[in-house]
């Protein structure tokens, strides 16, 4: 049998709800219909309104009883979606007419998707298999449902879709212009980040291994990249442009000087984490410094190094972007976006965005998979 086990996500889902019932309309067509019942006026939510109250209902109060883990998430998953689509599909024409119950509305489907997530977290799946899909779900869900806010606060309070256009008018634009972000991608990514990411990171390392053996390197380099960090992008990439061209030649620069002492600082930390009782031990052997550098020094180094390749995966893009804006082909991802405010083609600009996000996260994600692989024995990953 069920035990009685209310969460605060639904008794506030609940409470919501009930507020939801006493105020009544969730639009302002919705209003003027119940005040003047003899008139047609066309209004969202015809039959859909009371569904969606239902739905919160029933979804809050099964969550408040002990049920099967993966059962609960299920019902609050399907519940919390299926709210937020009715929602969406009303308020869709009726822009900027939204209530407070709507909003109520709102966010009580939030919560249930929140209980749906504390749910999933707390769930220990049996096998690999599903341990790694649940740490898929969790954070897509979360991210689902930032768009789904987004979404109904800019149609619900009538914002103008040039200042902030919904998810699905981004969307819409980003299917239709694909063969023009797609050579963006491949001129800014491709080209500019690829180019200047390798040259920038493979340039540090080296120079990090260099300043290691060679102290009055070390001494004099780190200082100085300490300012060459400090240097404004802005300042940086029409020099480049100038010096380098107009092509991506110039944005590979940028984006190499971006990288470089990063991974200088990180590398040159990372090399001296080995102990010293390490060190002996391997004098021991009568290793050489190669020998102490390969099969030591660069190992205990490798997450300071992993970390400098995923700050400057961001650091990257954001360089190779901002450099387009001082003289570029006409094309680009940054090109695209100084063009598109000039036109105030809002969804342009935001559709840019959205894939530098995606194809930055991918990065992100590549080099941090490549981390758990290359330092599966360090205590943080064998940790997680």
């Amino acid at each position: 049998m069920s035990r009685f086990r209310p969460s605060w996500q639904a008794l506030a889902a609940l409470v919501l709800v009930i507020f939801v019932l006493l105020l009544g309309p969730l639009t302002k067509p919705e209003a003027e219909a119940l005040a003047n019942p003899t008139a047609t006026i066309n209004y969202p939510y015809l039959g859909t309104g009371s569904l969606m109250i239902w739905l919160l209902v029933v979804g809050s109060l099964l969550a408040m009883f002990s049920l099967p883990r993966l059962f609960e998430a299920t019902l609050l998953f399907v519940v919390a979606h299926l709210v937020a689509e009715l929602l969406l599909t009303g308020i869709a024409g009726f822009e900027g007419s939204a209530l407070t119950p709507y909003y109520m509305i709102l966010a009580a489907a939030w919560l249930l998707a929140w209980r749906c997530v504390t749910v999933l977290s707390a769930f220990k799946p049996a096998t690999q298999a599903l341990r790694v899909a649940l740490r898929l779900v969790i954070p897509l869900i979360f991210g689902i449902w930032i768009l789904i806010i987004w979404e109904a606060i800019v149609r619900g309070a009538g914002i103008p879709f040039i200042l902030l256009p919904p998810p699905s008018v981004i969307g819409t634009t980003i299917v239709n212009s694909i063969p023009t972000l797609a050579a963006d991608v491949n001129q800014t990514i491709f080209k500019s980040v690829v180019a200047g990411y390798i040259v920038g990171c493979g340039s540090g390392f080296v120079t990090a291994i260099l300043a290691d053996r060679v102290s009055f390197l070390r001494r004099g380099l780190l200082p100085i990249g300490n300012m060459v960090s400090a240097l404004p992008i802005i300042g940086v990439a029409p020099i480049m442009v100038m010096w380098f061209g107009f092509d991506w030649h110039s944005k590979a620069a940028v984006v190499a000087i971006m990288t470089f002492f990063p991974m200088l600082v990180n590398t040159v930390a990372g090399l001296a984490e080995a102990g010293h009782m390490e060190r002996d031990l391997m004098r021991t052997y009568a290793s050489n410094y190669t020998q102490t550098l390969i099969k030591l020094r660069l190992p205990a180094a490798a997450p300071f190094i992993f970390n400098a390749l995923k700050i400057n995966s961001t650091l990257a893009l954001i360089g190779a972007i901002v450099a387009e804006f001082f003289g570029t082909p006409t094309v680009g991802m940054g090109f695209r976006i100084s063009t598109a405010v000039g036109r105030m083609d809002i969804d342009m600009v935001w559709a840019e965005i959205a894939v530098a996000a995606l194809v930055g996260s991918v990065f992100y994600g590549l080099i941090a998979l490549a981390e758990r692989a290359a330092t599966f024995w360090h205590p943080s990953v064998r940790g997680g």
